[in-house]
């Protein structure tokens, strides 16, 4: 191990929240305000994650009154105080830029579809072709 990474190492966070591009996350972030500790919520869709070790951080855009607002996190800051996952988008690409071009319905990550969720579509169509069938004989 070399001295940078054995320095940077110090810095880390143990807790690692499993999250990608597209996903709609909460950042609990921890605001100070004079002798006063609060935590705010910035809840939106992540549209990139970047860097590795101490300088890793990633992007949440969310549209506030009609405006766009991004704001990026690194990832191992002391004011992070939790990130939470609401929804795993279903997106194809790494970097999500071309939702700021984007306005209204076209803006929205399709929703990732759980695994229970197509072995129940799955039998539900079974069962269908089966009772289709024997109405037609």
């Amino acid at each position: 191990m070399d001295l940078v990474s054995a320095v940077e190492g110090k810095y880390l966070k143990e807790k690692k929240v499993d999250f990608k591009p597209g996903d709609t996350v909460k950042v609990h972030v921890r605001i100070k305000e004079g002798d006063k500790e609060r935590i705010q919520i910035f809840e939106g869709a992540v549209i990139q994650k970047r860097g590795k070790g101490v300088s890793q951080s990633f992007t949440v855009r969310k549209l506030s009154s009609g405006v766009g607002v991004e704001r990026v996190f690194p990832m191992h800051s002391p004011f992070l105080a939790n990130i939470e996952v609401i929804k795993e988008g279903k997106v194809k690409r790494a970097k999500l830029f071309y939702l700021r071009k984007m306005r209204g319905k076209a803006a929205k990550i399709e929703e990732m579809e759980k695994e229970e969720g197509k072995e129940k579509g799955k039998e539900r169509g079974k069962e269908k072709g089966k009772e289709g069938g024997e109405n037609q004989e």
